[in-house]
């Protein structure tokens, strides 16, 4: 059976994965955002918490992904749980570092004016600093995205949903009917995915901020 042949014959199959695979990028990636978000708004004002925050979160890059889903099955056991925070935690990084830039390249005359008018601290970060660090957050998602496409298929390591689960099984049967279909189906359909995912990111991205930002 020719890739054609595979893909028409289960397609129905291959769509549910694709939609299970896009869904725990997309929900890690706003939780990610959350807790990134909160982290840089706590630390961007101390360089020292900056740099520690940075710093942990760029060590999480460090450890191989088949090692973390190793280490928290134990804990969280097969499934969802264990692929969810992995993502999570390997989205942090550049969702907190452009959190931490944008909100400290926000130029101090256009602070001061918001609290020339009487605007609170809470008003002045909502309403003045966190929009006009939109761009920068918005950007750390799109880099997370892109990685987690790729990690999301490892997590078929550890029974997580998606493509992984067709091209860890592909590679499993390597020689055998269809095993290279499967493979092929699979790395295929996370490239496409994260070409779609990074297009609907640009298009939400203008959707989002004002052209005065992004001009």
């Amino acid at each position: 059976m020719n890739l054609l042949d595979f893909i028409t014959s289960r397609w129905q199959s291959l769509l549910v994965n694709a939609y299970q695979h896009v869904s725990m990028v997309v929900q890690c990636i706003l939780l990610a955002t959350i807790i990134g978000v909160l982290v840089g708004v706590a630390v961007y004002r101390s360089p020292a918490g900056a740099a520690i925050a940075t710093a942990l979160s760029s060590a999480i890059l460090t450890i191989p992904s088949f090692a973390l889903f190793g280490l928290l099955i134990p804990v969280f056991g097969l499934g969802v749980a264990p692929s969810v925070v992995t993502l999570v935690l390997y989205a942090l990084l550049p969702i907190v570092r452009n959190t931490i830039v944008g909100l400290s390249n926000v130029d101090q005359p256009i602070l001061d004016a918001a609290r020339g008018i009487g605007m609170n601290r809470f008003s002045v970060l909502t309403r003045v600093e966190l929009r006009l660090s939109w761009p920068a957050i918005l950007a750390g998602m799109r880099v997370s995205a892109q990685m987690l496409m790729g990690i999301a298929a490892i997590a078929a390591y550890a029974k997580g949903p998606g493509l992984g689960n067709l091209l860890f099984q592909g590679l499993g049967q390597l020689g055998g009917a269809n095993a290279l279909n499967m493979a092929i189906s699979g790395t295929v359909g996370v490239v496409i995915l994260a070409l779609v995912l990074d297009a609907l990111f640009v298009l939400f991205g203008r959707l989002t901020t004002s052209r005065g930002i992004r001009g």
